[in-house]
């Protein structure tokens, strides 16, 4: 929530009673604002606050709440009730410190819309989007109907409250159990956790609010105040401070939420049984077990309680769907998928072509079965006929097979294909002939196929590999082991290619070895014979890799190094707009012709993955919509001339060859018969139904998002059930089925379903379908919808889950969305979302994509990432681990220690300025910190622990990410200190994103007031 400029005009604020469908009953007290987070009673106990006297002299208190009765000062608690509730609140004061009146802060009014007519639920109009991705056919509801009306243009101050100072001193009651953490705000459930302070230490003052009373016919001003704090808290960083002055360290932790989890879950074992609860955060390392419910890291439900209905699920305002993981690649510990050919298994529904799962229902001893997905009966064939047994009516084999005890299993088709290819791609044009990187490049591939020939060994001759190099023209190699050497096709013709030949062009990696080494030495003296002063088109490669597969009728890899200027021929969609118009959404979007042919990339299952070894012109062709598309991804490099540049290559040429993939990918997605596939999220193309899903490849980190929506109610007893199909080639050519199905509990009650969700994963599903929706739609009207989305959940959380006793000056929020907030304001803030001055077209498209490639894991990590002190490890003799990790904001650095920033595209090694100079000698080799250089760099091999530790910290790390990345050093007080900032995601961001304080009191504030 980006704060506005004070120039900007402010209308007045009308209120949202009963055109939303709110209670138009007045809250029990004035509008509250955040200012000091405490514990309290549960709601349903009836919550009980001290009250103030007005001389401002406190009473004892078990909690540091405040209220006072029959004066306009309110009070906002943290609090944890017997319904897993999580409940923030914050003091008011109707006075201002002189402070505050002298900074001249403005204060926040949230507009609403006056000729709006009043609300009738019964004409909400259903929202049409034209994003692809979604589906075209229209229902009843949208999940999303309301629209926003709070980033509208504010009025300004017209009745400004009286300044007085004020001082308020909670005391301490010592009937409640002691925090464990006073320092960080009340998180856990099932205790009551508070803001304490020793009964002989002065108690730590926290800013102060003012706001005047609200009514249903008019709505004051906002105004910030603060109190006397205590100087001996934490400074914070001008990043960190909130424009109300909200103190950041009291608001929900998601380093906590995940602490929790982990705490709960790292090294034990999750089952996932029919109807399974909520699964651990998928950041945290636990071992699955499927026992008839698939594992949570192939499908993560969004919740895992459906609301019965879709009145139900619209009052919730938060989204129904799944990600889903379909090539997920098992953990060690755990067993993996079983194998079963199709000839033994049972058949599935004959009507709607879901898969055999332990969800179909059995009838008549075992001789029909009902399925969830349509709803239909189904005959058995008498050959795999089996009686039933018990009252479950369970099949008496349903141990000896895995398509009926199972959640995951594969199925192995006894029709097999070609094998996968792997061409490479190689630019010879005069540029890359002058760049002096073409050596490397050979070197590098020869080097990796040797080293595939020896781990494989006779596995490597069903491997066929194929060479090519162009410059303006094409040039093919006979690489057939008949031949004393290559033979060199040249194709002058690269409008309509036809291929000269077809046998030699793939060859078994073992049979092929020798001649593709002589060629790759030959690579660099080959001599410029067409100017490329224009550069090449971006289609050429792929158009002759693709035509080679195409004629020996295979899928495969496509590997291109690039380094000549990219050009784009034909019609593109490219837009130099304003930001703030509907013209910079077509950006995104890919041209005609790069669509066209990521088509036939998709048929032939040829995923494209580009090196892009050459800085590219500023205003050029971007070159990563095919890879993408297909797949695949892009690679930027600068001529290999560095050794960083050069290490990242190597890693990312090997894990792209290495990592295991499926090809010709077929995606089918069944629901249940009262829901319906509303949409489909992911980097691939979208077709017209969002349940059936065509990709060239994809490997085992490549997620989905799946909204779903209803068509009519849902049985509570049957529950729903998920499920999906991927039909897919193996490198070996085999054509396999992997069958994933999830079951899910339904209730009636909207409290269980608030209660099954998870933050992660809708983050995760969050930023698939909007970075998916900036193809079609304006950056702001998402950033909008995404604040409004939690805005009208936090309100009907409050409305329809919580006890009648919750004040509005609590901020209430389920148990698992605590980190909600954070994580949003993080995703609106985003260089894909709201763009900074630095942040170039290419620079967004490219993390647009790699992003919507991301596991819901790396996803995480991607919009709050791990900010991981290195000292204090150091110090306590045991290596840095990830256990330690901080929250990403200003105030967590000091400027005596070291800092590692992970996230999947980037490590940042942050130094303060008072570190000691034994620790730069021994982890940087420098002997003062003037001394240390800034930026890119590897960190010297020294013999001593902490640069052993800290070397093989990063190096684990990096294991888990899916590209190469180079370290950056950030010293304290440096300009390339930015680069860190972007990553502090709690902090105003570089770009003018909101802070998270600032952002959660606004959609706090918005929230109550959406009850008015």
């Amino acid at each position: 929530m980006e704060g506005p400029s004070p120039n900007q005009s402010q209308p007045p604020c009308q209120p949202w009673a009963v055109q939303n469908g709110w209670s138009s009953d007045p809250p029990a007290g004035p509008l509250p604002h955040l200012q000091q987070l405490s514990l309290g009673s549960a709601p349903n106990r009836n919550l009980s606050c001290n009250h103030l006297q007005a001389s401002g002299v406190s009473s004892k208190s078990g909690i540091a709440a405040f209220s006072i009765r029959n004066s306009a000062r309110h009070s906002m608690q943290y609090a944890c009730n017997d319904n897993q509730v999580v409940q923030q609140s914050v003091p008011d004061a109707r006075v201002l410190s002189p402070t505050v009146q002298e900074r001249n802060i403005r204060p926040c009014s949230f507009p609403y819309n006056e000729a709006t007519q009043p609300f009738n639920p019964q004409q909400i109009p259903h929202y049409s989007s034209p994003n692809p991705y979604q589906a075209a056919d229209p229902s009843f509801y949208s999940q999303h109907t309301y629209r926003s009306l709070l980033n509208q243009p504010q009025s300004p101050v017209q009745n400004p409250l009286p300044v007085s100072p004020a001082c308020v001193e909670p005391q301490l009651n010592h009937s409640q159990p002691p925090a464990s953490d006073g320092g960080s705000s009340g998180s856990f459930v099932g205790c009551n956790e508070a803001l304490l302070a020793s009964p002989s230490a002065p108690m730590q003052q926290q800013p102060l609010w003012s706001v005047a009373a609200l009514s249903k016919e008019s709505m004051n001003e906002f105004v910030p105040t603060t109190s006397a704090l205590d100087h001996n808290l934490t400074p914070q960083s001008p990043n960190s401070e909130s424009r109300y002055g909200l103190n950041p360290e009291l608001l929900p932790s998601a380093v906590k939420v995940m602490a929790e989890d982990r705490a709960e879950w790292e090294g034990k074992v999750f089952i996932s049984e029919h109807f399974s609860r909520l699964p651990p955060l998928a950041t945290t390392s636990c071992v699955m077990e499927d026992r008839g419910n698939v594992s949570p890291l192939a499908i993560r439900s969004v919740t895992y309680c459906v609301p019965c209905d879709g009145q139900a699920a619209l009052l919730s305002r938060l989204p129904l769907g799944a990600l889903v993981t379909p090539f997920i690649k098992q953990n060690a510990c755990e067993k993996p998928i079983p194998l079963c050919k199709d000839v033994d298994c049972v058949v599935g529904c004959r009507w709607c072509g879901a898969s055999m799962c332990p969800a179909m229902g059995w009838q008549d001893c075992g001789q029909r079965f009902y399925c969830p997905f349509c709803g239909k009966l189904n005959e058995v064939p008498w050959q795999h006929y089996q009686p039933t047994k018990g009252v479950e009516g369970a099949r008496v084999d349903k141990d000896k097979r895995p398509e009926l005890s199972m959640g995951s299993y594969e199925i192995l088709n006894s029709e097999k294909g070609e094998p996968a290819a792997l061409l490479l791609a190689i630019d010879v044009s005069a540029s890359a002939l002058r760049g002096g990187h073409l050596e490397f490049v050979a070197q590098q591939i020869h080097t990796l196929l040797t080293s595939l020939v020896r781990e494989e060994g006779d596995a490597s001759s069903g491997r066929r590999v194929g060479l090519m190099t162009y410059d303006s023209r094409i040039h093919l190699y006979d690489l057939s082991p008949d031949l004393s050497r290559p033979h060199m096709l040249v194709i002058a013709e690269t409008e309509d290619l036809q291929l000269p030949v077809r046998e030699g062009l793939l060859v078994s990696l073992k049979d092929c070895l020798e001649s593709i080494g002589s060629v790759l030495q030959l690579i660099p003296q080959f001599g410029a014979e067409c100017c490329d002063s224009s550069g090449l088109p971006i289609e050429l490669p792929v158009k002759a890799g693709l035509a080679v597969l195409q004629g020996l009728k295979c899928p495969g890899k496509l590997l291109i190094f690039h380094t000549a200027a990219l050009i784009e021929t034909g019609h593109t969609n490219s837009s130099s707009g304003f930001f703030g118009t509907n013209k910079p959404k077509s950006i995104f979007q890919p041209s005609e012709k790069a669509i066209s042919l990521a088509k036939e990339c998709i048929l032939q299952g040829c995923g494209v993955h580009m090196f892009v070894l050459s800085q590219q012109d500023v205003g050029g062709a971007w070159p990563g919509h095919i890879p993408f598309l297909t797949g695949g991804a892009l690679h930027t490099y600068s001529y290999l001339q560095g050794e960083l540049d050069r290490e990242c290559f190597s890693t990312d040429l090997k894990q792209i060859v290495e990592t295991d993939t499926g090809y010709k990918a077929e995606l089918r997605i069944f629901v249940s018969n009262d829901l319906r596939v509303s949409g489909c999220y992911g980097m691939f193309l979208p077709g017209s139904n969002p349940g059936h899903i065509t990709m060239a490849t994809l490997d085992w980190r490549t997620t989905l998002a799946v909204e779903l929506a209803h068509s009519k109610a849902l049985d509570e007893t049957r529950g729903a059930a998920i499920q999906v199909v991927l039909s897919y080639t193996s490198q070996t050519g085999e054509r396999r089925i992997r069958v994933h199905t999830l079951t899910l509990r339904c209730s009636r009650h909207l409290q269980d379903t608030f209660r099954n969700y998870q933050a992660e994963t809708l983050l995760t599903f969050y930023c698939k379908k909007m970075y998916c929706a900036v193809l079609e739609r304006p950056l702001q009207e998402l950033r909008e919808e995404l604040q409004t989305d939690v805005t009208e959940a936090l309100a009907s959380y409050r409305k329809h889950c919580c006890s009648s006793s919750v004040s509005a000056g609590q901020l209430v929020l389920p148990q698992f969305l605590r980190a909600l907030p954070v994580y949003v304001n993080s995703l609106r803030k985003s260089e894909v979302l709201l763009p900074g001055l630095r942040s170039s077209v290419h620079q967004r498209l490219h993390q647009r994509c790699r992003v919507l490639a991301l596991d819901t894991r790396s996803t995480v990590r991607h919009f709050y990432p791990l900010l991981l002190p290195l000292l204090p490890s150091v110090d306590s003799s045991s290596p840095p681990h990830t256990q330690g990790a901080l929250r990403c904001t200003g105030s967590s650095l000091d400027s005596r220690g070291l800092y590692l920033v992970h996230a999947p595209f980037t490590v940042l090694l942050w130094v303060g300025t008072q570190v000691p100079a034994s620790t730069l000698v021994e982890l940087f080799n420098v002997s003062c910190f003037s001394s240390l250089p800034s930026g890119e760099t590897n960190l010297p091999a020294l013999e001593n622990r902490l640069s052993a530790s800290v070397r093989s910290f990063i190096s684990s790390l990096s294991s888990e990410v899916p590209y190469a990345r180079k370290l950056v050093v950030v010293k304290q007080g440096d300009t390339c200190e930015e680069a860190l900032q972007r990553h502090l995601v709690e902090d105003k961001s570089p770009n003018g994103g909101a802070s998270y304080a600032d952002f959660l009191y606004h959609l706090h504030v918005n929230s109550v007031r959406l009850l008015l």
